[in-house]
């Protein structure tokens, strides 16, 4: 009853307001100023119109706050205790809205592993630890979708709420968790969106479930360039995920490039971004209904670049373990070779944030607080110089770097580097995806009738939209109008 009686006090104050907000309207016209409301009502009348502006269902937010992150675990599966490392490389504290990981090697690079068939068994045990991670710290019950090995070598979200599939069309198998038995799973906050493994390199993009009501996200693609051995093996290359969010395209790009500090090594490492700008391509099925969704790399609006890209220093080993003593990360930045590239090379035009921490590679297997090598050969450690081999790179306009700093898991010889973003989509206004109106404006008040389920069918995505129709004889002021 309380409800019901809350309920009809809403409807009653709503349409109140909306009789006094057009009567001000009209005296204001007149050039008149009643001073005989009731100030107890106005009060009321004026909260409920803010009310009602703050929950205007037609001004979306349109910026996205997204994470990337990156981390060359080394060949080790993800076995043992790693929540507090996860906890600490994914911010948590500051939720994203869109979280994209790249991982390099998560499986050793030996010879059956680079020239045998895909096996799917370390990305389902990372994914699972992923949406643990991201779903379990807002108290949702979480069940991953890759339990069980998968006969298919990528997952894509394909639009439908609760469904989801491989490129191969075969329904991943979904096993009931004795915690969440006889529970729904829509509680989770976060959805994985596409994952994809090539060898050793890995990516997994999830994104908050609010912004598949609040938008149309579509066109999920996924891509691999192998640039190995003989240019051809997994060992080495890329792998990528396209999508659009309403008009505004993704690219995510997890590359692990070519190792060595030699010189000319970073020739071979510039060779394979070519390849893969070259060989990247996300194509077009015949129900696609969007025919200009980018192909190439470089056609899309916002483009993220990470992973261990092995860029090193154009310097002995003694001068930067010297510079990184005092933390002088300045002049250290001053021989990296990825900033060479982007002045005039590969990656010319590309941006990266101010790196305000020590080089994340190679740490000692022996202790892991110190870089490997440096010390008397009797470690048998190998000599490495120290470099930033772990990068977040940028391309296109709207972005906007909000941290980029360094994790210290010693799980690995690298240490994993993540990036913050916030950037801006396009939402079109000739068709704007409205969410539904609270509870405030579907009282039983007669000038208003609410129409729900409207379906916006978009490429791999629908979305529910709720409108308005006033059906009043007696016209409505016009701010009333655009609840």
């Amino acid at each position: 009853m309380d409800g019901i009686n809350r309920g009809s006090r809403s409807g009653r104050g709503l349409r109140k307001w909306f009789l006094w907000k057009h009567k001000r309207d009209d005296q204001s016209r007149l050039g008149e100023v009643s001073d005989d409301t009731d100030c107890e009502d106005e009060e009321d009348l004026l909260e409920l119109s803010a009310q009602a502006m703050e929950m205007d269902a037609c001004v979306p937010r349109n910026e996205l706050r997204i994470f990337v992150g990156t981390w060359n675990v080394a060949g080790r599966s993800p076995v043992g205790n790693l929540a507090e490392d996860l906890d600490d490389w994914l911010n948590l504290k500051d939720a994203a809205d869109i979280y994209v990981l790249g991982f390099q090697e998560i499986v050793p690079l030996k010879t059956r592993n680079v020239i045998g068939a895909e096996d799917l068994t370390e990305a389902a045990k990372w994914n699972r630890l992923i949406g643990k991670a991201v779903n379990e710290r807002y108290g949702c019950p979480w069940l991953t979708p890759m339990l069980n090995p998968i006969s298919d070598d990528h997952y894509q979200y394909v639009g439908n709420e609760g469904r989801r599939s491989i490129s191969s069309s075969t329904m991943i198998p979904i096993k009931e968790h004795p915690m969440t038995r006889g529970k729904s799973y829509t509680s989770s906050k976060y959805k994985l969106m596409a994952s994809k493994k090539m060898v050793g390199v890995f990516i997994s993009v999830w994104m908050k479930k609010d912004l598949l009501r609040r938008y149309c996200v579509s066109n999920v693609r996924v891509c691999s360039v192998p640039c190995g051995i003989m240019n051809c093996l997994g060992n080495k290359g890329s792998v990528s995920v396209s999508m659009l969010i309403n008009r505004t395209s993704f690219c995510f790009v997890a590359a692990h490039l070519a190792s060595g500090e030699k010189k000319g090594d970073e020739g071979r490492r510039n060779h394979q971004v070519s390849e893969i700008f070259r060989r990247t391509s996300f194509t077009c099925s015949n129900k696609d209904d969007d025919k200009n969704h980018p192909l190439t790399i470089l056609g899309h609006d916002r483009i993220f670049w990470f992973g261990d890209l092995n860029y090193r220093l154009y310097l002995e080993n003694d001068l930067p373990r010297e510079l990184i003593g005092k933390q002088d990360w300045r002049a250290l930045q001053q021989f990296d070779q990825l900033r060479k590239e982007q002045e005039d090379g590969v990656f010319q035009g590309w941006k990266e944030g101010n790196i305000e921490f020590a080089p994340t590679y190679k740490y000692s297997s022996l202790n892991g607080n110190r870089y490997s090598g440096g010390l008397p050969s009797i470690f048998r450690e190998k000599q490495r110089t120290p470099a930033w081999c772990d990068r977040i790179l940028w391309y296109g306009k709207g972005v906007r770097q909000i941290s980029y700093f360094r994790s210290e898991s010693k799980f690995s010889d690298h240490r994993p580097v993540s990036a913050l973003f916030a950037t801006q989509i396009e939402v079109a206004k000739s068709n704007p995806i409205v969410a539904p109106l609270p509870a405030i404006f579907t009282s039983t008040a007669p000038s208003i009738q609410l129409q729900t389920g409207k379906n916006v069918h978009c490429e791999n995505a629908t979305s529910t939209v709720t409108s308005l129709i006033v059906k009043d004889t007696e016209p409505l002021p016009e701010a009333t109008l655009k609840l």
